[in-house]
C-alpha cells in the first residue's frame, strides 16, 4: 500500500445539464455556499480520522462544474486537507473547469489557493458542434480561457469529444492537429457515448440524429492514437494522452488501485479495503452530513478476491498493464486464477478500448 493518498471532491453543481452527459451533475437556482463549505469540510474531516498518518499526493476537484465554485471555498477545503493529512512535496492539486470567461476570471485566485493544474472542457473546436453538445461556451472564449489556464497553472490539460454524428477522419485530424498546436502536456480524448437517461439517448430513439456507426469510430480511434503518438502525447490510459511526466498522478492512482478518499454527493471512495459511496441527490447528501456528521450512504468490505478483480480491471485500462504476479502477492490470490479472470477482462477492455466510449 502506497504511503501516499488521493483525495476526490465532487462538486455538483452545473449551469445547465449537458445533453450527453450522465455525471452526477444538478442545476439549481440557487446554492448555499457558506452551507456546501460547511458540509464539505465535515465530509472531509470523517475521512481524515480514518485514514490518518497518510499524506496527500494529489487532490482532484470534479464535477459537475467545479470551476463555479468560490475560490475561498477551494481554498478552505485545500486549507482542511493540508491540515488533517499532510501534503507531500510535489502534490498535484486539479480542477476541472469550463473554459467560460466568467469561471476564467476565477482562474487567478484558484491558482493563489493552491490548485496547480486545471483541466479544461473545451469539448470541441468548432461553434456548431459547441452548440449540438450543448456547451454554453464558444471557441473565441474557451481559446482565451485556456490562454489565461497557461499562463496561471502550472499544468493544463484539456478535454476533447469525438466520433461525433457524420464525423471524418479529415475533420478530427485537423481539429486534433489544432489542439496539439496549443501545447498543453495533456489530453484527454473522448468518443461521444449515448448515456442512458440523458437527453441525447432520447434524440437518438426518437430518431432525430444518427451517432456515428462503430467501424467508424474505430477508425477514428486508430487515427488519434497514430497522430498523437507523432505529437509525443501517447496513450498511458484508454482516453488519456501526456507527454512523459505529465500522466494525471491523480487519476493512475485510480487506474493502479491505491487509496483514495472521496467526499461530496455521489462520490465513490476504496480506502482501507472498503467501498464508500456518498448520497447522490445534493439535498440527501447535506441532510446526512447534518444527521452524521458525514455523508456516507453506504460502506462495504472488500474481500482479497474483489479487490483483485477490480484492480485487474482497472489496470487493464492502462498502456503499463499489470503485473499478475505482483496483484497475486498484493491480494494473496494465485497468479492463475487471476490469469483465468484475465482471459474474459482483457476481452471486455478490448471492446472498451475499440469502442472508446466516455463515461
Amino acid at each position: 500500500m502506497s504511503d501516499t493518498l488521493a483525495l476526490y471532491i465532487h462538486w455538483p453543481f452545473c449551469v445547465s445539464k449537458c445533453p450527453y452527459c450522465d455525471f452526477n451533475s444538478h442545476v439549481r437556482d440557487s446554492v448555499g455556499q457558506v452551507e456546501w463549505r460547511q458540509a464539505l469540510l465535515a465530509d472531509m474531516g470523517y475521512e481524515a480520522r480514518l485514514t490518518a498518518g497518510r499524506r496527500l499526493g494529489s487532490i482532484f476537484f470534479g464535477g459537475g462544474t467545479p470551476s463555479l465554485m468560490p475560490p475561498e471555498t477551494a481554498a478552505a477545503l485545500i486549507g482542511a486537507a493540508e491540515t488533517h493529512w499532510g501534503f507531500a512535496p510535489d502534490i498535484e492539486i486539479t480542477l476541472e473547469a469550463n473554459p467560460s470567461s466568467v469561471e476564467a476570471a476565477r482562474f487567478a485566485e484558484l491558482a493563489a489557493a493552491g490548485v496547480n493544474r486545471v483541466s479544461l472542457g473545451l469539448q470541441a473546436l468548432d461553434d456548431e458542434t459547441l452548440s449540438f453538445l450543448g456547451r454554453a461556451h464558444r471557441v473565441e472564449e474557451s481559446l482565451a480561457a485556456l490562454d489565461t489556464a497557461q499562463r496561471l497553472f502550472d499544468r493544463v490539460s484539456i478535454d476533447l469529444i469525438y466520433a461525433r454524428p457524420e464525423q471524418t477522419a479529415a475533420a478530427w485530424y485537423a481539429e486534433l492537429a489544432r489542439a496539439i498546436g496549443f501545447g498543453t502536456t495533456h489530453m484527454s480524448l473522448y468518443q461521444l457515448t449515448i448515456e442512458p437517461g440523458t437527453r441525447f439517448a432520447t434524440d437518438v430513439a426518437k430518431q432525430q440524429w444518427t451517432p456515428l456507426d462503430d467501424d467508424a469510430a474505430a477508425d477514428l480511434y486508430a487515427l488519434t492514437q497514430t497522430q498523437m503518438e507523432a505529437a509525443g502525447l501517447p496513450a498511458y490510459e484508454i482516453s488519456n494522452h501526456a507527454a512523459p511526466g505529465q500522466e494525471s498522478r491523480h487519476n493512475l492512482t485510480y487506474w493502479r488501485y491505491q487509496d483514495y478518499v472521496a467526499i461530496g454527493p455521489g462520490a465513490h471512495g476504496r480506502r482501507l479495503a472498503q467501498a464508500t459511496t456518498r448520497h447522490r441527490k445534493p439535498e440527501n447528501f447535506l441532510s446526512g452530513v447534518a444527521r452524521n456528521a458525514h455523508g456516507l450512504k453506504s460502506e462495504e468490505t472488500l474481500d482479497p478476491a474483489t479487490q483483485a478483480m477490480e484492480a485487474l480491471l482497472m489496470g487493464l485500462r492502462l498502456r503499463e498493464g499489470v503485473d499478475i504476479s505482483a496483484l497475486g502477492r498484493r491480494f494473496a490470490i494465485d497468479s492463475a486464477d487471476l490469469l483465468d479472470w484475465g482471459l474474459w477482462t482483457n476481452c471486455a477492455l478490448l471492446v472498451l478500448s475499440t469502442a472508446m466510449r466516455a463515461g
